[in-house]
């Protein structure tokens, strides 16, 4: 922690890790598939990743996007991936569960908190699928996950800030409430969309609490004074074009709604300096 707060960066690729680290991140979340909300990465970027930086790496335990209601075949695949986490040197976990009517999985999240031990946990967005927040939260701080991550149950943590605070309020010191979320996929072009939208991961706490989801160079300021917030948390990307002098433009690999096959996202170094530097001003 540096000047009292501590900056996390979402990566997806060794290249985004080092830009993270050499921007001022004090900790990565290190996923794969953001475009899904992120899922679990390979082990073997994980272990390369660990061998380029020096911050703590918190990993992703996603198997699939899409909701947050798992099968026994799925929940088998999720601790295997957190053994192997471990095993290739993560520093903690990141994961959530939910029941089919909105609750908190207490009974799958307290078997793969066991196998997570003694690295410590955060509950991911899936806080923001719940019937009942304020329950939800009792519930994750009976369990012993460290922080949660939500955007306060809106489209981004500016719209969610009131409930963002009343979190805060309630947690009172016993969990990180680290708010952060939803990419926003209207209009402009995918460069336009997306190195704003891939910046919206962006978390900012306030003591033992932090907001994030859409924010932004322009209303970072807005959030950490209103919050009083200490520690945030971004992608902040940036588009690259790619290598390739060949291109096929008749072919993509993903969906019809996928990223331009020959434009890489990659976190940029300048801004997440920017925004190192406007909290570091702020506090």
């Amino acid at each position: 922690m540096d000047d009292g707060f501590l900056m996390e960066v979402c990566v997806d690729s060794v290249e985004s890790a080092v830009n993270a680290e050499r921007g001022g991140a004090g900790r990565i979340e290190l996923c794969a598939g953001l475009v899904e909300g992120g899922t679990t990465p390979s082990m073997g970027l994980l272990q390369v990743v660990k061998q380029c930086v020096r911050v703590p790496v918190f990993v992703m335990i996603r198997p699939r996007g899409g909701d947050f209601l798992y099968s026994d075949r799925e929940v088998e695949v999720m601790k295997a991936d957190i053994r192997l986490a471990k095993l290739h040197g993560a520093d903690g976990l990141v994961f959530g569960a939910l029941t089919e009517d909105g609750r908190i999985d207490t009974e799958l999240c307290t078997a793969l908190l066991a196998v997570c031990r003694p690295l410590p946990v955060t509950f991911h967005r899936a806080f923001d699928m719940v019937h009942d927040p304020l329950v939800a939260l009792e519930t994750l701080i009976s369990l012993g996950f460290e922080r949660v991550l939500t955007s306060g149950c809106d489209s981004s943590a500016l719209e969610g800030l009131s409930l963002i605070k009343r979190l805060a309020e309630q947690a009172k010191g016993r969990i990180v409430v680290m708010p952060g979320g939803a990419w926003p996929l209207g209009g402009g072009s995918w460069g336009d969309t997306w190195s704003g939208a891939l910046l919206s991961a962006l978390y900012v706490t306030w003591e033992c609490f932090s907001p994030g989801g859409g924010i932004t160079e322009r209303n970072l300021q807005r959030i950490l004074e209103g919050s009083t917030a200490s520690e945030f948390h971004c992608s902040a990307r940036s588009a690259r074009d790619s290598g390739m002098k060949f291109r096929n433009p008749n072919v993509a690999m993903g969906a019809s709604f996928s990223a331009p096959e020959y434009s890489i996202k990659v976190a940029d170094v300048a801004k997440v300096r920017t925004l190192n530097a406007i909290a570091k001003n702020i506090l």
